[in-house]
């Protein structure tokens, strides 16, 4: 019963292996199975729907370069006419600086160190460029956009724009009527351009806020060096009106929110240059560098990058950028992103919605296949689960039935002393049917004493069991299965005897790891065993006894012989068992003297004849055939027969050591030691300080050290010195 119980786990195993040979597939597996066909599913499902994004990101993508490049062109082309519109006025001034009688007057100019009066025909050159400037101003734009209001003589009219010449230092020559005066930002242009560099007088609001720029090249004297100085210089100034702005507009664009726009950077902002769609004039919109996502400060840093920002309006644009050539601007060329990319988005999100339904679609349909499939199954498995049931409820009933015929009690625990199983012997004596007794606690049914004792053994048993498993030792069940004989006081103080075998259970899904308990109620036999050994005990006193009187120099030395023997197993903390032997053997050792000749008993050994000698040394041996039918608990037979040998192997037996029974080394001390105290020939007996000394002498040859030093430690510490004190005074 033990034995099935404990193989409880093997034979699950054996089950799967039974339904596997039958087509079944067991229970773990197809958990196992299902859980990876899900795992699959949601890998399917996962890699459709990231692909899914992943074509929607690429075809996203695929719209923005798109945009990218219409953008870049329409920017180029902007670019291309901005530059090219900056070029024209250069060739405006250019071609005043290459003109010959300028140049001519110039030189003169410059010869006669800027003395106007020495130069040929003076005032009729400088008329002569007056009207020049004139004309080319008219002809070209560098005039006013409208005419200004007739002022008063004495009133000094503010310049506006205008051509206008300076000599080598900058001093000016001849201008149109509104040229600007001379000064800030047009001075370090004259400066830069008598080094020989054009110039451009950066836009900037003029004296009637109208944008503003201007531009200056030198002026070569005649038959002059092309890395030599300039002699003057020659400058324009100009309103910047709708013939530039005008360049910004893509010819044929029909979107509704492209924009191109100019701009550069000022200090720690963003001015705008040109008009912007909102109605934002020239100049009049400047924004911080640093505000986040604005599409004209990326546009600065990164001319001629792409990217999706904001823009003045706080709109999501898409924007990309050009430097212009000869001027500090940025061109920008923007369009909202809502426009660009609405119908991509719509389309991308369609297609999205089309994948994302193909996949559900799919998902469900291999649901349904799979339900299906799931559902004859499960059919086919609960009408084998039903033949199981009633295979495994008819093996039960069985079970219990061979249970409940075994007069024991058999119960089952788990760690918490729970009942998991009870035959009805075991619940008759609760009082109890078996089925209330599951649930219920050993506490609660055999009282805390018993409980508390049982509990701590399953315990140590259990602990034992999982090290054993966890190292994989074979048979661990049988290895760690034990028995113990305990002894209780019930209520009334009669004492109950209990013999119990303990059986570790495994674990399984459904059932934590117990012990399966065998329980006995040995009392009665107890009691029996325990009369039968007082009656051994009686019988083994009365044969001493009859030794002893036969002894005329004691009358207690059997006696003595067997309780020198029990104190010395006692010492040693032998088992019950093997303190009873020594104790029987020790005082049954000389029964063979029943049968030596009273006449030589208590005669020293020398004086006897060979054959006398003979039947006295060998007088244990003729006890252990006295003794032979005799079914002792231990080995009392053997004990005396071997009580002779010596440890160094020099006996009769040539025993040594450990081959040696422990009991007999035993005996062969307390018969050494009663001897040497026991008074012989007349004379008296050794101490008992003297006999211990004498058979530690002998230690290692004839007597087991170890035995002779349990002897001492009982005489010197546990009260043998005064229990056998009376040895010495026998007789």
């Amino acid at each position: 019963m033990a034995d099935a119980a404990a193989d409880e786990a093997p034979k699950d195993k054996q089950a799967d292996l039974d339904k596997e040979a039958e087509g079944e597939t067991p229970k773990g597996k197809v958990n196992r199975t299902v859980a990876i066909a899900i795992i699959v599913l949601l890998a399917v499902i996962g890699a459709g729907v990231f692909f899914s994004f992943q074509f929607v990101e690429g075809e996203r993508q695929r719209a923005l370069n798109e945009w990218q490049i219409r953008l870049g062109i329409v920017a180029d082309s902007r670019v291309a006419e901005i530059n090219e519109w900056v070029d024209t006025n250069f060739d405006v001034i250019a071609e005043l600086t290459e003109n010959a009688s300028l140049q001519l007057y110039l030189t003169e100019l410059s010869d006669a160190k800027g003395d106007t009066s020495q130069v040929t025909d003076g005032t009729a050159q400088q008329g002569y460029l007056s009207n020049l400037l004139v004309a080319m101003a008219d002809r070209n734009g560098f005039v006013p956009l409208a005419p200004q209001q007739e002022t008063n003589a004495n009133v000094e009219r503010a310049g506006v724009a205008g051509l206008a010449l300076t000599d080598a230092d900058g001093k000016p020559l001849v201008s149109t009527p509104e040229m600007p005066a001379l000064g800030g930002n047009m001075r370090k242009a004259i400066a830069s351009s008598l080094d020989g560099e054009p110039a451009v007088i950066d836009m900037y609001k003029g004296a009637t806020n109208e944008p503003t720029i201007g531009f200056s090249l030198p002026i070569y004297g005649v038959q002059s060096d092309s890395g030599s100085k300039g002699i003057g210089v020659a400058i324009g100034i100009r309103i910047v009106d709708a013939e530039l702005f005008d360049l910004l507009k893509q010819p044929g664009d029909t979107s509704k929110t492209s924009e191109t726009y100019l701009v550069r950077k000022k200090a720690n902002s963003v001015e705008y240059l040109s008009p912007l769609a909102d109605r934002t004039a020239p100049l009049k919109r400047a924004m911080a560098f640093d505000t986040a996502d604005l599409a004209a400060a990326f546009a600065i840093e990164k001319p001629g990058g792409f990217a999706i920002k904001r823009d003045y309006a706080g709109e999501e644009v898409l924007v990309t950028s050009r430097a212009l050539a000869d001027v500090p601007w940025v061109l920008v060329r923007k369009i909202s992103r809502a426009e660009a990319l609405s119908a991509n988005d719509t389309r991308l999100r369609t297609i999205l919605i089309v994948f994302v339904l193909i996949i559900v679609g799919v998902t469900v349909g291999m649901i349904a296949v799979w339900r299906h499939g799931t559902s004859l199954r499960a059919a086919a498995a609960a009408e084998k689960f039903r033949i199981s049931s009633e295979r495994f409820e008819n093996i039960s009933k069985f079970m219990r039935v061979i249970t409940n015929s075994q007069p024991t009690h058999i119960v089952a625990v788990d760690g918490t002393t729970t009942y998991t199983f009870s035959n009805e012997p075991a619940a008759k004596a609760a009082g109890i049917q078996p089925e209330d007794m599951m649930g219920k606690t050993m506490a609660s049914i055999m009282g805390p004493v018993k409980a508390k004792y049982y509990a701590d053994v399953n315990k140590d048993i259990l602990k034992d069991f999982a090290d054993m498993e966890e190292e994989g030792v074979e048979d661990s069940v049988q290895k760690v299965r034990k028995s113990f004989i305990q002894r209780f006081e019930d209520e009334s103080g009669e004492m109950e005897v209990l013999k119990s075998d303990h059986i570790p259970l495994r674990g399984d899904r459904d059932h934590p790891p117990g012990v399966l308990m065998i329980v006995d109620d040995i009392t009665e036999f107890s009691r029996e065993q325990l009369k039968s050994e007082n009656r051994l005990k009686q019988l083994v006193t009365t044969l001493a006894s009859v030794v002893d009187r036969r002894d005329p120099t004691s009358d207690t030395r059997s006696s003595d012989v067997g309780d020198v023997a029990r104190s010395i197993a006692e010492e040693l903390e032998c088992e019950r068992r093997e303190v009873d032997t020594a104790g029987f053997a020790g005082s049954l050792r000389s029964l063979g003297t029943v049968l030596v000749s009273p006449e030589l008993m208590g005669r020293s050994l020398n004086d006897l004849a060979i054959g006398d000698r003979r039947q006295l040394t060998e007088a244990h041996i003729t006890s252990a055939q006295l003794l032979g039918g005799i079914d002792f608990e231990g080995p009392v037979v053997d004990t005396i027969r071997q009580s002779s040998e010596h440890y160094d192997g020099t006996g009769a037996e040539a025993l040594s050591g450990e081959s040696i029974v422990l009991t007999a080394r035993i005996v062969a001390v307390a018969n050494a030691f009663v001897d040497l105290t026991s008074p012989r020939g007349g004379g008296p007996g050794l101490s008992l300080e003297q006999a211990t000394a004498r058979l530690l002498a002998d230690s290692g040859t004839i007597y087991d050290r170890r035995v002779v030093s349990a002897l001492l430690n009982h005489v010197e510490n546990h009260g043998g010195a005064l229990k056998w004190a009376h040895f010495l005074h026998r007789g």
